[in-house]
């Protein structure tokens, strides 16, 4: 993921030269083995998108260092940041209830950040329905202030919005490589076609992360 040209002064040939050059080769694989990834996850994007795309899995059996391990593969897991909204507590008890044990469970998660925005009550028609408001800004924000303070190599993003475009050109202005998690349902091309990478998530995957 390092755009870095390796200068072999002349005098690191020879028979001492031979032992310099190893080293300078070693000290330049290790730079590059050490890829550190940031992992953002809409988490409204990622619970419909499990809800409607695997089978026997649900948000809640997610095991999210599990995932981040797969996402990060060899690369250096820098944290993960994992954004959604409280459900409205007086609209329905039980799902409020389910939904607070969820989110102590990613509060104990190792390297995980949850990060709660507001959600929305709207009227259609005479009925109530809720929106979650700002997670999007927030992911957006977070992904180029941490890239221009120079906190990761390569941003992970969750998600299939497309709004997001141009929050990630901005992240890639920085120097910084962005690849993008999708469902096979509700995923942006644009979004895909922008990022560096993207990748699939399907049920062999996830069913690794339970």
């Amino acid at each position: 993921m390092f755009n870095k040209i390796l200068y072999v002064p002349h005098h690191c040939f020879g028979n001492d030269g031979l032992l310099l050059l190893l080293f300078i080769l070693s000290d330049y694989i290790l730079f590059m083995s050490e890829e550190r990834i940031m992992i953002f996850i809409d988490g409204s994007n990622f619970y419909h998108g499990i809800k409607e795309n695997i089978k026997g899995v649900k948000e809640k059996d997610i095991d999210f260092q599990k995932l981040g391990k797969l996402i990060a593969g060899k690369r250096k897991l820098i944290r993960i940041y994992y954004y959604n909204a409280p459900l409205d507590r007086t609209f329905n008890q039980e799902k409020y209830k389910k939904q607070q044990q969820f989110f102590d469970k990613l509060g104990k998660t190792p390297n995980l950040k949850l990060i709660l925005v507001r959600m929305q009550k709207r009227k259609l028609d005479g009925k109530i329905y809720y929106v979650v408001k700002g997670d999007d800004i927030h992911i957006a924000t977070d992904m180029i202030v941490l890239a221009s303070k120079n906190a990761y190599d390569t941003a992970v993003l969750v998600s299939g919005d497309g709004d997001f475009v141009p929050a990630i050109k901005a992240v890639q202005e920085l120097g910084k490589q962005v690849e993008n998690c999708y469902f096979k349902t509700g995923h942006s091309w644009h979004l895909r076609q922008t990022c560096d990478k993207s990748f699939l998530m399907d049920n062999n995957m996830l069913k690794k992360c339970v």
